[in-house]
């Protein structure tokens, strides 16, 4: 900061200190080694002349003060350019400018301002002339008029007021200056909304060069240090915009770096200067664990204290940029050594509080087996702090990220030494990052609940297939799920996207079955698939699993597995369909499955017994011709039947006795594993066994999966 005394003049550097010395007639900027830049009016005013004389004055006995350690001063040797004010109609006016050339060079800690050009809508600060912490006022950009700009301020703060005159305007995000203020427009003392307040005008650095090259100095202006705002990444323009609200003051800043180069293994300068605010966002850039840190610094700072909203902007800006990682250096240090010490002794107990904690969010594949290795730890927490944050919470704040809900789940289950302090950390850590103390506690509470409960083990797998129109042949979609006993449906997330070949899709249902009973210690042997009508076609109980041994051959989904068929896309459509299983289901004991042969192959004919004489049947067998038979497996399933048996290779309604072996007329509940047998029969001796037998088989309970809309490139179209 540069500042004119009456009889002496001030100036301004931004990365001077600013302790006051009074008695100034206004500011000024650095424009060299030896030029000093301000207002002509302030000069005047230094000297007791009228403010807005034009005659070009003597500079004699004229200094001027920088706001640095010690507040040097240096004297004036002498006017250099002098540029009168130019009054205009509306009370401003033009010109307005005088260069300074010093007896001796500026102080080495004084740096010439480096200059941009002014735009509408720039976030501006300026500085008072004594150069104090607490003396500036914010202020924007509002519009260009012939060579001036005007300011407004909001109605917080400092406003600009005299004695800021001739003093640099600094963008609030860079450290680049792009004007001077000239003067602002006075407020009427009976005060009303209708009354402009806090406007000032300045003159633009484009006013500026202009001047200066028309009054002959071009070599000055040529070498005058030019920089250009950055506009181009409005992220790395929040970032320098926050920074510089919470580290505007040198000495905070160089304290706060000190504490940040420490941590991060580099050297200060011996001189203790402070870094700028674009060097320190250059580094989030490039070291991806620094914005963290630096929070981490900074919240200590205000502890105890009310916590800066420019605090928060900053932690929002840096998860926007995609660089920036979660925790701090001492927070991800600390997390994986406890968290290795747990992986050491229990290392089944992470993947398992991830897959309650993260239900719904894909895993890493460190965190997807039984198990977690504890040099893979590292890698595993890596990955989750790259997850997105969910939605803010009604109070505006940050939502619990994905990687302390599951350090909170860990922790349910630790033992109490490591318990005390994974929550001890979770709980700094939600601090520094803002998150409410009481979303914290609600995930403390759920974890809690989750490790005092037994877990249900799974029962069944659950397979979604669909296929798209630009899929190639015989590829298709594919989703699983893993169904507790309580009914809760756990996602198994693919580390591929698809489509996958058939096989592949048996292999992955086959390895989400043998996770499941490794986990549990049971028997998995239920697997549903979720098809649309076309997939109704689909032979997926020939699909080959592989195996896990791989020196032994795989077999078809069918034969390991009871497969079964279900098709929402027909049962949605009928409202009353859940009314009409429930009650079928309820005399499955009793009543005979209803045959279709070519005596009741009539489409109206099914129809009309199944809504009369056969209201009650739960099951159906289809036999015939592959013409009709889809068309009556669609009307059975409208109908609520929850079991339909037929065979995919019948040909004609004397193909019937290929299913006689699956029993068709035993009891019903039995009928999955009997056709799993009769599979295995199959593929044992294809020759032998002609039948190819389908199964739908829809469980009196709902199956509840979480909805998931997936939009589509137009270029891949939708099935026909």
């Amino acid at each position: 900061m540069v500042s004119v005394l009456k009889r002496a003049l001030g100036c301004d550097d931004k990365a001077m200190g600013r302790k006051g010395v009074g008695h100034e007639a206004g500011a000024a900027v650095l424009l060299s080694r030896r030029q000093v830049l301000t207002c002509a009016h302030v000069v005047n005013d230094a000297l007791d002349i009228q403010p807005l004389s034009v005659d070009r004055p003597v500079a004699d006995g004229l200094d001027v003060v920088f706001h640095i350690d010690g507040v040097p001063r240096r004297s004036v040797l002498r006017v250099t350019v002098w540029v009168p004010p130019r009054r205009r109609p509306s009370g401003v006016w033009h010109g307005d400018l005088c260069l300074l050339e010093l007896a001796e060079p500026a102080p080495e800690q004084a740096w010439p301002a480096v200059w941009a050009d002014m735009a509408e809508g720039q976030a501006v600060r300026a500085w008072g002339p004594d150069g104090k912490v607490g003396d500036f006022a914010d202020t924007e950009v509002k519009l260009a008029d012939e060579g001036i700009y005007y300011l407004d301020g909001v109605l917080s703060g400092a406003a600009i007021a005299p004695g800021f005159s001739g003093g640099p305007l600094w963008l609030r995000n860079d450290q680049a200056a792009v004007g001077l203020v000239v003067a602002h427009r006075d407020t009427p003392n009976a005060l009303t909304g209708q009354h402009v307040v806090r406007r000032s005008w300045a003159l633009p650095w484009q006013t500026i060069r202009a001047e200066l090259l028309t009054a002959g100095a071009v070599d000055l202006v040529e070498t005058c240090p030019a920089g250009e705002p950055v506009r181009e990444d409005p992220l790395r323009e929040m970032l320098g915009h926050e920074l510089w609200e919470l580290l505007s003051d040198p000495a905070t800043r160089t304290d706060h770096a000190r504490r940040l180069a420490a941590q991060l293994g580099y050297s200060t300068p011996a001189d203790g200067s402070a870094p700028s605010v674009e060097e320190m966002v250059d580094l989030f850039s490039t070291s991806e664990r620094a914005l963290a840190t630096l929070t981490e610094s900074l919240a200590s700072a205000h502890r105890g204290r009310q916590r800066p909203q420019a605090l928060n902007r900053l932690l929002a800006a840096g998860r926007l940029s995609g660089t920036a990682r979660l925790l701090s250096i001492g927070e991800q240090r600390t997390l994986v050594h406890r968290m290795r010490q747990i992986s050491a002794s229990d290392p089944p107990l992470i993947p398992r509080a991830a897959r309650e904690a993260l239900r719904y969010t894909p895993l890493p594949a460190a965190l997807r087996g039984s198990g977690l290795a504890p040099e893979s730890v590292e890698a595993a927490l890596v990955e989750l702090e790259a997850l997105p944050d969910g939605d803010l919470l009604p109070d505006g704040g940050p939502s619990v990220p994905a990687l302390l809900k599951l350090v909170e789940f860990t922790a349910a289950e630790a033992n109490v030494t490591c318990r005390a302090d994974l929550q001890t950390w979770s709980k700094r850590v939600a601090l520094r990052l803002g998150v409410h103390e009481a979303a914290l506690a609600q995930r403390r509470a759920d974890a809690v609940a989750w490790a005092a409960r037994q877990p249900s083990t799974v029962m069944r797998v659950v397979a979604q297939i669909n296929t798209l129109a630009s899929d190639p042949p015989d590829f298709h979609r594919c989703r699983l799920w893993q169904v507790r006993t309580d009914g809760t449906p756990v996602p198994v997330f693919l580390e591929e996207s698809g489509p996958f070949t058939t096989d592949r899709i048996g292999q992955l249902i086959r390895e989400a079955a043998d996770r499941a009973e490794t986990e549990s210690g049971q028997e998995v042997r239920d697997v549903d698939v979720i098809v649309d009508r076309e997939g109704l076609l689909l032979p997926v109980d020939e699909w080959d699993t592989g195996n896990a041994i791989e020196w032994l051959p795989g077999e078809p989904l069918g034969v390991g597995y009871r497969v079964a068929l279900r098709c929402p896309e027909i049962t949605e459509h009928n409202p009353k369909h859940t009314h009409m299983l429930r009650a079928r289901w309820a005399d499955a004991d009793m009543v005979e499955p209803l045959v279709v042969d070519e005596k009741t192959a009539d489409a109206k004919q099914l129809y009309s017994r199944l809504r009369t004489s056969h209201e009650r049947a739960s099951q159906v067998v289809l036999h015939g011709p592959a013409s009709i038979r889809k068309t009556l497996l669609e009307i059975c399933l409208a109908c609520g039947v929850p079991s339909v048996l037929w065979d995919r290779a019948a040909r004609s309604y004397t193909d019937a006795h290929h299913l006689d072996e699956v029993a068709p007329h035993g009891p019903l509940f039995r009928l999955p594993e009997r056709v799993r047998t009769f599979r295995g029969k199959i593929w044992s001796d294809p020759e032998l066994h002609r039948a190819r037998p389908s199964l739908v088989w829809e469980p009196e309970e709902p199956l509840l999966l979480p909805s998931q809309h997936r939009l589509t490139d137009p270029a891949e179209g939708v099935r026909p």
